[in-house]
């Protein structure tokens, strides 16, 4: 009898060892479910985790979507002031427009093509919003040309022999004059206007416009666009500014203010009247940068354009150009 019993309570503890080897896989999987639930409870920054390359341990350059850093974003205070009939948005500039100085060159056009440079600034006034500008016509497919002067002050009475040719030859211009000028020859932009030529803004006092504020800039534009109209019961929409010098800021403010800034793509060193070029010198170099579209810059004040220009004329005719109206290509 004892062997049986000896016998039945070994089967039994061999029955409890395998019970038991059996419940191990279950005990691991109920420890791993509780380490899993306590590491994803806890914040994130103290979870740690190496990063799987050097690029992947970068911070971020933005912020995402959900940050507070864009949620929070405050909008700048804007002041408007009134400068005419103008009612100047932002005068302040408080939304941070780019106010850095911009040059803008001859336009050394050759063999019938406009300069790249020339190409490039067009491109570039085309893809800003809200500024109306031309450097010159990308969009004309007929031979055209623009012709304009720039009139700071009154030389030797040349205004009068540039209109005795534009009259003879039948020719349009646009001829952008100061204040001074406007206040001293009153009989030449009388001429100018009854002749059919349109006169442009050149700002009341000749000031580089991105070294002035907002409002200053409106200023300089609306006592010249004020003076026409009162004494000339005059006024046109076009602007030029002084020595070509501008920036994103004032030619935003420019252009809200209804007017279209006027650069040139064909020009040369022609403004001082102590170092003229001989008239053949001026021809030739005028001449040879012809291209179709081209807006032509040329100084009152210079001696070598007024004896040169019935010859300018005539080449640009021989070549088959048309000179148009700046009314004619915004039309």
């Amino acid at each position: 009898m004892k062997k049986y019993i000896t016998i039945f309570a070994l089967l039994l503890s061999f029955s409890l060892v395998l019970s038991a080897c059996g419940n191990t896989d279950n005990t691991v999987s109920d420890n791993n479910s509780v380490n899993e639930s306590v590491v994803s409870s806890l914040p994130e920054s103290t979870v740690e985790s190496q990063p799987e390359s050097q690029e992947e341990s970068k911070p971020e350059s933005t912020p995402p979507a959900s940050s507070s850093a864009v949620t929070s974003t405050v909008k700048p205070q804007l002041t408007n002031v009134t400068v005419g009939p103008y009612e100047i948005y932002d005068a302040l500039n408080s939304r941070g427009l780019s106010t850095t100085k911009s040059g803008f060159g001859f336009g050394v056009a050759k063999n019938g093509q406009p300069h790249s440079m020339s190409v490039n600034n067009q491109k570039r006034f085309d893809g800003m919003s809200n500024v109306e500008a031309l450097a010159y016509d990308n969009k004309c497919s007929d031979k055209r040309m623009y012709l304009t002067f720039d009139c700071g002050y009154e030389y030797k009475n040349l205004t009068a022999d540039i209109l005795d040719t534009l009259k003879e030859k039948n020719v349009k211009a646009a001829f952008f004059i100061t204040g001074d000028y406007a206040k001293k020859n009153h009989p030449f932009v009388k001429r100018m206007i009854e002749e059919g030529h349109i006169i442009g803004n050149h700002s009341w006092g000749h000031k580089s416009f991105p070294s002035i504020n907002r409002e200053k800039m409106a200023k300089e534009i609306w006592q010249l666009e004020d003076y026409l109209k009162t004494n000339f019961n005059y006024s046109s929409p076009y602007f030029r500014f002084p020595s070509g010098e501008h920036s994103v800021c004032s030619l935003e403010l420019v252009s809200s203010m209804g007017y279209k800034s006027i650069f040139w793509s064909l020009a040369y060193a022609d403004w001082d009247t102590a170092k003229q070029p001989t008239k053949e010198s001026a021809v030739n170099t005028v001449t040879s940068r012809y291209h179709n579209g081209a807006v032509i810059l040329l100084h009152a004040v210079s001696q070598a354009n007024a004896d040169g220009l019935a010859e300018m004329i005539d080449i640009a005719h021989q070549q088959g150009y048309e000179f148009k109206t700046l009314d004619d290509y915004y039309a």
